[in-house]
């Protein structure tokens, strides 16, 4: 294969790199990456077990725990594959549309990841700020639709981002840098007009994690000054008790 094509986007083969100028070491390098894969999925997986088989954990707080467990496990799956790949069998080649599967699903993830935190502050902000309406707040139906909201959401907001890349050709070095399907990494290869697709995943970022980093940060000023206003000190130290793990 040639290392500069000018091709439309459908037929390319992107090669992905490991550690470069550590390939002699790849595989001494998957111990630790192995290591760190298997702490997640099964640390994950076993509260994901323990919420479901529980009845005692059936409760919001824990919902949105399983929830964000969840999107760990899809965001270590979703690079798992080709880091492994490389770095036990050198299988460097990934086809276009792979590497569009595996970008999307990367990015759903954070960004479900994100959402999930958001909603893990709401819920302890209704718990602090008005525990009387806590249970007719967070009903688990209403759980539920935040769940699909989460998921939509993502859908809706990175389609557009990773379909934008089917219009670009490319023509330059097909070795992308990192171990697997990274966005700005692929629109660098290409030899058309970026600009609208920069725009698109610039704004769709903003506009999910960006929001809810800041979202994040109001809900927990508003905890604390609602905490620091409680006037007894162990009604205090337990209400600080339940954010700290957050």
């Amino acid at each position: 294969m040639s290392d500069f094509q000018n091709t439309t986007s459908t037929s390319i083969i992107f090669l992905l790199t490991g550690v470069p100028g550590l390939e002699v070491f790849h595989t001494w390098i998957s111990i630790p990456f192995c290591f760190l894969y298997i702490t997640a999925l099964s640390g994950n997986s076993l509260i994901l077990f323990a919420i479901v088989t529980q009845p005692s954990l059936h409760e919001p707080m824990y919902y949105f725990l399983s929830m964000l467990s969840t999107t760990d496990l899809g965001l270590s799956v979703s690079t798992l594959v080709t880091m492994l790949g490389i770095f036990w069998f050198d299988a460097r080649e990934i086809s276009f549309n792979a590497c569009l599967s595996q970008m999307f699903f990367i990015k759903l993830f954070t960004v479900m990841e994100s959402s999930v935190l958001l909603a893990m502050a709401f819920d302890r902000f209704v718990a602090i700020s008005n525990p009387l309406r806590y249970s007719t707040i967070l009903t688990d139906s209403r759980i539920a639709q935040i769940g699909v909201a989460i998921v939509i959401r993502g859908t809706l907001m990175l389609t557009p981002m990773v379909a934008l890349l089917k219009r670009l050709s490319f023509c330059r070095s097909l070795v992308l840098h990192h171990s697997y399907c990274f966005h700005p990494d692929v629109m660098k290869l290409s030899c058309t007009d970026t600009r609208i697709n920069n725009a698109v995943g610039l704004t769709a970022m903003i506009s999910t994690v960006g929001v809810d980093s800041m979202l994040i940060l109001l809900s927990y000023i508003l905890i604390i000054k609602t905490v620091l206003s409680i006037a007894s000190p162990e009604e205090r130290k337990k209400a600080f008790s339940t954010c700290i793990s957050h």
